[in-house]
């Protein structure tokens, strides 16, 4: 399966991220959005992307042509007719994208590739409004996408695993570090291990075991630290399996297993803080503090994939 024609539908944050990336690897991509000043709003967003990365020789005055003269924008549903995939990127509302789905199945060509940027959706719920489930996927990618190297790849039941590989390598040749997850089940594979980590990180500080400052400082400079150049098996490998299995013997049974939302979340959720997005979360983010954390988390994200991976 020969991708070459793109449509990102969605010109949100994270559509127009995942955009930016494909036209510095590919001649045709598409960003489709229903309204104009959505894209518009993206158009500047990668523009304004391009130059911050051109500023820090992330990007050559040529590789910035090419990337910007690669996209396009529209509001018109025939972009679909002709495209070699579709990675859908719109709220996450089963009816919203179930109406989507049934509406571009009818445009695009029956080997076209429809992949969804759900981070926790069915997969196989989802194929039920495509038209050929069999070239349906999931393709999960990682908040800032032009930073996060990890992309989930998630099969329904129906999926070829021909799709799965074309996906796989697409994402390879797009520099990134693709997973296949064999199976469409809850929150895949990172959301499950992220919202463990959150749930019991969120015990610990509920309990006063340990200040919210304190478990994210374990996570930074001890478990992330490590877990930055090595998976938890690997850990374990390391760590001795002995080790381990008797460690695993007495703390398990210990760990939170609550199957609600933890109380410090619903507490902050109830007041209307949601984080960066609202001035407001776990942290204070007024004034300034917003857009200089979020600087900060992108110049350390930048250092770490040097360091690792170039």
């Amino acid at each position: 399966m020969n991708i070459q024609s793109i449509v990102v539908a969605g010109a949100g944050t994270m559509g127009s991220s995942m955009a930016q990336i494909f036209a510095k690897y590919h001649d045709r991509v598409v960003i489709y959005n229903h309204r104009e000043v959505t894209l518009q709003k993206a158009q500047e967003r990668i523009e304004e992307n391009v130059q911050t990365l051109m500023q820090a020789g992330e990007l050559t005055q040529r590789e910035a042509e090419h990337l910007l003269g690669a996209l396009s924008y529209t509001t018109e549903w025939n972009c679909f007719s002709s495209c070699d995939l579709v990675v859908e990127n719109l709220a996450e509302d089963l009816p919203i994208k179930q109406a989507f789905y049934e509406k571009i199945s009818s445009l695009v060509r029956e080997d076209t590739i429809i992949a969804t940027n759900t981070s926790g959706l069915s997969i196989n719920t989802l194929a039920k409004s495509v038209q050929g489930a069999n070239r349906f996927i999931g393709m999960h990618w990682f908040n800032p996408p032009h930073l996060i190297p990890l992309i989930e790849i998630i099969k329904g039941d129906q999926t070829d695993d021909a799709v799965a590989q074309a996906i796989y390598q697409l994402s390879v040749t797009i520099n990134k570090k693709p997973v296949i997850v064999n199976r469409d089940v809850a929150g895949f594979a990172a959301n499950r291990l992220q919202f463990a980590v959150l749930r019991e990180a969120l015990d610990l500080v509920q309990k006063g075991v340990i200040s919210k400052e304190g478990i994210d400082d374990v996570m930074k400079y001890g478990l992330g630290f490590r877990y930055a150049c090595l998976g938890p098996l690997e850990v374990s490998d390391f760590g001795g399996l002995d080790t381990f299995y008797h460690i695993s013997s007495y703390l398990m049974k210990d760990l939170c297993d609550s199957k609600e939302v933890p109380e410090l979340m619903k507490q902050h959720y109830e007041a209307g803080e949601y984080g960066v997005k609202t001035g407001a979360g776990f942290y204070d983010y007024s004034g300034d503090r917003a857009q200089q954390a979020t600087k900060e988390r992108d110049e350390k994200f930048l250092k770490l994939y040097h360091a690792l991976y170039e």
